[in-house]
């Protein structure tokens, strides 16, 4: 009998503060955020440490009480890694280091880790690798001092393990020379979209981890890798979907998150341009996350950043197999208000005028309705590209 290899997870700990701009609410779902990023990784969470301050130390992020203590509970636990829910700034990365003497890792490099875990094709390794080489350049001062830098865990899937580079000059070629293999790659994807002719293009855009890979799969019969882990598409999908005989692109794109590191929006420009020349985006939302509402926000913030903010847009809440709801006053209490399923689908369905679509992509409920609403929006898209095509597909009311 073969004995499956028991994989054991890095034991972490999870730092965060409280400041005026950031309530503990707010930090709390932060740190549950980081806790499945952790996860995602392969870290297990023992413990948070929480202070409150007004700012950030610009030495230590934390107060000096506070890190004794922290220092005290690494010793005493056999802790592996010190995950910060913010990124920290060279300096502050490098005196944590030397104070807690453990491993350190903040939220950008803890990303960007299970990026690297997660991109498979060489086009989304290389956006990747430029990522962290930007992330690196300015922390080369003691980031490899350190022995335990090559040792692997979380945090540690970056370029360049095998030799230790110290040479920023050797970064900066490198990064050139990642963004010069781009720059190819970025033409000759661009010729492949220009291929696709007179399609339309919908994309599938939403926070990470929210189901959209699964949706993917229900309405193209495609298979998508699926994973309740964040992150598990990183790889764009495209592929030709019809229904009712109306053929379009459907594309699967990478999901957003709250404090994307900024490395990643540049290097991933390319993954991007597949929402920005969409016709039409889908904007999936979990909603059975306690704070789907603070996702769909994130989610309009990039799209603004990309310039994707003003085109067509429908809301599909999915998920609804697993909502729970949280209310339970008494219905003749003044301040009760409907959390149910079907009064949360009333309030929703008002305020996106109409064109918010409720599902369960897993169970496939009602995606039925949904294709019929892709076949309408897809339909009036292509008929103002080519009304000559009118007769060719009819109007369903």
């Amino acid at each position: 009998m073969i004995e499956k290899e028991v994989v054991s997870l890095e034991r972490t700990v999870l730092v965060g503060i409280i400041t005026l701009n950031q309530p503990k609410s707010v930090l709390e779902e932060y740190l549950n955020e980081l806790n499945f990023l952790t996860f995602t990784a392969g870290g297990e969470v023992i413990k948070r440490f929480i202070q409150k301050r007004d700012s950030p130390d610009s030495k230590t992020f934390l107060g000096k009480g506070k890190m004794e203590e922290l220092a005290a509970f690494i010793k005493s636990n056999e802790i592996n890694s010190v995950i910060f829910d913010d990124e920290l700034t060279p300096a502050q990365q490098l005196n944590i280091e030397k104070f807690l003497k453990c491993k350190i890792v903040d939220r950008t490099g803890l990303i960007l880790d299970i990026f690297a875990r997660r991109a498979q094709t060489s086009y989304a390794r290389n956006q990747v690798e430029l990522a962290q080489y930007q992330y690196i350049l300015p922390r080369l001062k003691g980031l490899w001092t350190h022995l335990e830098r090559q040792k692997g865990g979380i945090g540690m899937r970056g370029p360049g393990e095998t030799e230790i580079e110290t040479d920023r000059r050797i970064v900066r070629n490198k990064i050139n020379l990642l963004k010069n293999k781009l720059i190819v790659i970025d033409k000759q994807m661009s010729t492949q979209r220009g291929n696709r002719g007179s399609l339309v293009r919908v994309a599938l855009v939403g926070y990470t981890n929210v189901g959209k890979s699964t949706l993917m799969n229900s309405v193209s019969k495609a298979e998508v890798f699926v994973e309740d882990k964040l992150f598990a598409t990183l790889d764009t999908t495209v592929r030709k979907v019809v229904i009712e005989n109306m053929p379009f692109l459907l594309t699967d794109t990478v999901g957003f998150i709250r404090k994307l590191p900024t490395q990643l929006i540049d290097s991933f420009k390319s993954t991007l341009t597949e929402i920005t020349e969409a016709d039409l985006l889908i904007h999936v939302v979990d909603i059975s996350h306690p704070n789907y509402e603070d996702h769909i926000n994130s989610v309009d913030i990039i799209l603004n950043e990309i310039g994707s903010g003003e085109k067509p847009i429908i809301m599909v809440f999915n998920k609804t197999d697993k909502y729970v709801n949280d209310n339970l006053k008494d219905k003749d209490d003044l301040e009760y208000e409907d959390k149910s399923l079907s009064g949360l689908k009333s309030n929703l369905f008002r305020k996106y005028n109409h064109n918010a679509f409720f599902i369960s992509a897993l169970d496939k409920k009602d995606i039925r309705e949904l294709k019929t609403d892709f076949y309408k929006e897809v339909r009036k898209i292509h008929i103002t590209r080519f009304p000559y095509n009118a007769f060719l597909y009819p109007d369903i009311t």
